[in-house]
This record gives structure tokens, C-alpha cells and sequence, in this order.
């Protein structure tokens, strides 16, 4: 569901996340995120935002790409993601350093999706 829709029904963010605002695992802008079993669809009780967070990282997406994508602060994005992951629903890439000459196309994906958030 679009956000924009949401804000206009009230709906605050943190509604999403039961009023939590820090995730259990470190979730930096640029981590990589995707869905464990990815053939499979995802579990009945997953909430809304959280089913389609399951759906988008059948491919891995950094934080930032998924904030985009639902439209959803970042921070509601990272607990949501952090509850996947207790779940093991989703597993948290480690970090790139940007040293791997491989790692390019990545940081250039990550780069372009921050600038589409502004």
C-alpha cells in the first residue's frame, strides 16, 4: 500500500512496527537484504507492509531500495526487516566495503537508489 495513501488515512508509520523504533539487527542504508527459501510464498501471518518486504527481496535489495519501493520511512523498514530476519525469514547480507572491484555494480544500484529518495 502506498504511503502517501496511508498518511492521508492517518495511519502513522510506527503503527507498522507496534510503536518500535530501533531494529535488532544493524541495518545500515546500504545493507543487502533477501528472502530466505525465495521459491516459496510468503507465511499467512506475515502483516501487509511485511508481506510485500518478503515478496520484493525474492532478489537482494538494500534497505534503502526498499524504503523506496513502499514508500515507508527507513527506520519502519529496518525493524520490519529485522523482524523478518528473527523470523528467518530474511537473511542481512554482510556489509560490502567497497573495496571488491565486484562490489561496484552494487554500490552504483545503492547510490542510485538513495538519490531517488531525495
Amino acid at each position: 500500500m502506498d504511503y502517501r495513501i496511508r498518511r492521508r488515512s492517518r495511519v502513522r508509520p510506527y503503527t507498522f512496527t507496534g510503536g518500535r523504533t530501533r531494529s535488532r539487527h544493524p541495518l545500515m542504508v546500504h545493507s543487502l537484504v533477501s528472502t530466505v527459501g525465495s521459491g516459496h510464498d510468503p507465511p499467512a501471518s506475515l502483516l501487509p507492509e511485511a508481506r510485500r518486504i518478503y515478496l520484493l527481496c525474492r532478489r537482494s535489495r538494500s534497505v534503502a531500495e526498499i524504503a523506496h519501493e513502499l514508500r515507508l520511512p527507513l527506520g519502519v523498514i529496518q525493524v520490519l526487516l529485522s523482524d523478518l530476519a528473527e523470523r528467518d525469514l530474511a537473511y542481512i547480507h554482510p556489509s560490502v566495503s567497497g573495496t571488491d572491484p565486484f562490489e561496484r555494480p552494487l554500490l552504483e544500484r545503492v547510490l542510485h537508489g538513495l538519490e531517488r529518495l531525495v
